[in-house]
């Protein structure tokens, strides 16, 4: 029988664990606003971690407790500069470059009244060219996602230790350029652009469909992105993929009430309650793709996947979506981008717009491609496609294939429930990732 002591220690773990994933990027975001240095600053939120892990099990959890981890990273921010004499004078410099009067920074005013787009300039610190694609993308999941190494690594499919050593690279080079902690202007804006397009994807992506943990949905992570694209829409409103990216990341973010049942198990496409769609989100997101595609933005990645969804939210049940064009849209995004993904998900098309036996044909060839092994989504569409060609012990065996690959709990336990009822036909629905 577990102890009391033990349960308060359990829940206080989780309690970290969970404050430490939503909070994290607006902790380290306002400590580098202040410090000017992104490694710093997660460091001293981490550092904040580890005390909430050690007080918070005998103290119990505060009502706060971002705030909590926000407070001791600033305390342990102070110490530092008070007690580092290089950091001292770092300080100095920053403060003789930002026109300061005052020897250590005012940190209660700073990370207390937040300023808006802290995040943002998160973002596009994360995205400066002195990083190499793969660093920048590694280090933006660490940071504004608040994903583990290892999570990183699975999602990459590239060993734990190659992921490490890219965030390590990254936060050092970062320090070693002298890298501003500021959303840049004119040329060298654009030159980060798409980098932060992609970070912003990236992230909303994580929020939409968690690749490991016990949810299905961070509606946190969705929420900030949505946030930091209107942000940056705000900034760059004549830039036909941003608008394009916003479209999307509304257009998806719309469904979000009707993803999950009322346990938090996903719901997938065909059977959503289109009622709880988010209406003003869909407004929102078709205005802003239709002034992307007046911009000449048409053929953009986002605005090409934007549009797809778009043929899901203007169809009032799902036997209505307009497939045809769904599959012509992916064939479109393949001309633009060639990904497999991109190839498994026109697939998932063209079995609704052609038949299941087409698209499995294209299915086994995508299985061919070394990109896609270990990719849990194979399966499951495989599975998919089998459950409605009849072929049920088959597509039992590939839901459970896909289920023993993902990491998140709750997809796992769909699809392991979908292996179970395929002799029933519940395996029928496309899904909604």
């Amino acid at each position: 029988m577990t102890g009391a002591g033990e349960g308060r220690s359990g829940e206080a773990h989780r309690a970290v664990e969970t404050v430490f994933r939503m909070e994290l990027p607006r902790v380290i975001a306002g400590l580098a606003r202040i410090t000017g240095d992104v490694g710093l600053a997660e460091e001293l939120a981490q550092e904040a971690t580890v005390a909430a892990l050690e007080q918070w099990p005998a103290e119990g959890v505060p009502a706060n407790p971002g705030a909590w981890l926000t407070t001791a990273a600033r305390r342990r921010a102070v110490d530092l500069f008070r007690r580092n004499a290089a950091l001292r004078d770092k300080y100095r410099e920053l403060a003789r470059r930002r026109g300061a009067d005052t020897e250590l920074p005012d940190f209660d005013r700073a990370v207390d009244g937040r300023i808006e787009d802290d995040l943002l300039r998160l973002v596009f610190t994360a995205c400066h060219p002195v990083l190499r694609p793969e660093s920048r993308s590694a280090l933006t999941l660490r940071l504004l996602c608040g994903l583990s190494t290892a999570e990183i690594a699975r999602a990459y499919l590239v060993p734990e230790a190659t992921v490490a050593a890219r965030i390590t690279r990254a936060k050092k080079a970062l320090e070693r350029a002298g890298v501003p902690f500021e959303v840049p202007e004119g040329p060298e804006r654009a030159t980060r652009l798409a980098s932060v397009l992609e970070v912003l994807y990236l992230m909303f992506n994580e929020g939409y469909a968690a690749t490991a943990g016990e949810t299905w949905l961070r509606p946190d992570l969705t929420f900030e992105a949505v946030r930091l694209a209107r942000i940056t829409a705000g900034l760059l409103p004549d830039e036909p993929e941003v608008l394009g990216l916003l479209a999307l990341l509304e257009l998806q973010s719309s469904r979000t009430a009707a993803r999950v049942d009322a346990g938090g198990a996903p719901v997938l496409l065909a059977d959503q309650d289109r009622s709880r769609w988010d209406r003003l989100a869909i407004a929102r997101g078709l205005a802003a793709l239709d002034r992307a595609v007046r911009l000449g933005g048409a053929s953009g990645v986002y605005a090409l996947q934007a549009a797809i969804a778009a043929c899901h939210a203007r169809a009032p049940r799902a036997g209505d979506t307009d497939w045809t064009r769904v599959a012509l849209l992916y064939q479109r995004l393949a001309d633009v981008r060639p990904s497999p993904v991109v190839e498994l998900n026109r697939a998932v098309a063209v079995s609704y717009a052609v038949g299941p036996e087409a698209a499995l044909s294209l299915v086994d060839e995508l299985a061919r491609q070394p990109a896609l092994r270990g990719y849990h989504l194979l399966d499951s569409v495989r599975g998919d496609l089998l459950s409605r060609l009849g072929r049920t012990d088959e597509a039992a065996r590939a839901f459970r294939s896909a289920a023993a690959l993902t990491r998140n709990a709750r997809e796992r336990d769909l699809l392991l429930g979908r292996a179970g009822d395929v002799p029933g036909g519940a395996g029928t629905s496309p899904p909604d990732r």
